[in-house]
């Protein structure tokens, strides 16, 4: 096959396969495949709802390049290039979940042809793409793998809501089945990345490489976490320990925080699972997901010590939370951490306001059963606030306008002058 001769077929059409299909149209023939008409229907539309892929380029990957977006499995099969861009997450006991990814490999398994190329984005743990996602293809297909068709893996890393480290300014992981494989799925993202890319050896490094990426934020965020429970016994503001320490060259300036999303709360949960069915318990990173995990009950249970301090009765009390997006600027409520907030305040019988102009509240509702308001009420005092999240709309506002005079401000993400509020992580 040859580069003059792809035509790719992006399957998923979410926060990495959008930005990911509308890059690749710009150079190759693309269609975009989701198993959601609505979602496909507002694309086709020009609009974006997670706002990774503004309407303009949108729309002109539309009108310009022919990019088309379709959820007809019929519209891919004339297609030779599948990148399968899926969601991988966790179930309740905190195991990976494949199942979007054994769906989205029988889909490919369903149109796939001799000579065509098969390669997954999805984060996941070493060999899941070869042992996992292949066989779903061949036995769907009737193909054999790596004679009939071949398989590739680049891992994902989008950074949702920021616009700065957009898709094809991030180096890319490739790798192949084969080397002849890798060598020619590194040439085409290589066409569009425009920060270049690193071609593996194999399949099981790239996958190795992105679940270490994030397990390793994971636990120096952890780390900074236990520094600021301990700081805080001792009296000292984290936020200028950590301003002191990083005047050194090499220290790595991570923040204490709620650590939630689709990929730093969850993929290390994938590489400790694949540890322990080789027979080794990985204490540093499971030590460092239930310290993260434990930040949202952490955060209530100061804010209710906070308020007893000053004399302000819990019960029946009007709290403000700030944001509940997993993060700032975007509108992804995902495995938010903000609502392990919400439950642990809940048990003291209090009311909630949850304040949040990026996230969509049919969203939360279906998600987390939980309401909220993209406007902040003007006829309410509350008891305390809680930024939780650092959207940019709230560096305008004047909490205390909206607060009782003896009131509570907890700031989780250290972004408010600090004589301002009552604390901070």
């Amino acid at each position: 096959m040859e580069l003059k001769d792809i035509k790719i077929c992006v399957i998923g059409l979410g926060y990495v396969g959008l930005p990911l299909a509308r890059l690749f149209s710009t150079k190759y023939p693309t269609v975009g495949f989701d198993m959601n008409p609505r979602r496909v229907k507002a694309l086709m539309e020009g609009h974006d709802a997670t706002l990774e892929v503004s309407d303009e380029l949108l729309q002109d990957a539309i009108h310009n390049h022919g990019f088309v977006c379709t959820s007809d499995i019929e519209d891919i099969r004339d297609c030779n290039f599948f990148v399968v861009a899926v969601p991988t997450p966790v179930d309740e006991n905190n195991n990976p979940d494949l199942t979007p990814l054994y769906g989205a490999s029988e889909t490919v398994g369903k149109v796939i042809k001799p000579g065509d190329i098969v390669v997954y984005e999805s984060t996941v743990y070493p060999g899941v793409t070869e042992d996992e996602c292949i066989p779903v293809v061949e036995r769907v297909s009737g193909l054999e793998f790596n004679k009939d068709f071949y398989a590739g893996y680049s891992p994902e890393r989008i950074n949702p809501g920021d616009k700065l480290h957009t898709v094809e300014k991030i180096k890319k992981v490739t790798s192949g089945s084969t080397p002849e494989i890798g060598r020619l799925v590194n040439d085409v993202y290589s066409s569009v990345i425009t920060a270049g890319t690193h071609l593996a050896p194999t399949i099981k490094v790239a996958e190795a490489a992105k679940v270490i990426e994030n397990s390793q934020r994971d636990i120096n965020i952890a780390f900074v976490n236990e520094l600021a429970k301990i700081f805080h016994l001792m009296g000292i503001d984290t936020t200028d320990v950590l301003e002191a320490a990083s005047t050194k060259w090499n220290f790595l300036p991570f923040k204490p925080g709620l650590v939630g999303g689709h990929c730093i709360g969850v993929d290390p949960y994938y590489l400790a699972q694949c540890a322990q069915r080789y027979g080794y318990n990985p204490e540093i990173i499971l030590a460092g997901r239930r310290m993260n995990d434990g930040m949202g009950a952490y955060v209530a249970d100061r804010v209710i010590k906070l308020m007893l301090k000053k004399g302000i009765q819990v019960l029946n009390s009007h709290i403000l939370i700030l944001g509940f997006t997993f993060k700032e600027n975007c509108p992804d409520v995902r495995n938010t951490k903000v609502v392990d907030i919400v439950k642990a305040l809940r048990e003291y019988n209090l009311n909630i306001t949850i304040y949040d102009p990026w996230a969509n509240p049919d969203a939360v509702r279906h998600e987390y059963g939980l309401e909220v308001v993209n406007n902040l009420p003007e006829d309410e005092k509350f008891d305390a606030a809680i930024l939780a999240v650092a959207h940019r709309e709230f560096s305008d506002i004047d909490i205390t306008s909206h607060l009782r005079p003896n009131h509570v401000i907890f700031d989780v993400k250290a972004t408010q002058n600090p004589s301002t509020v009552d604390a901070r992580l």
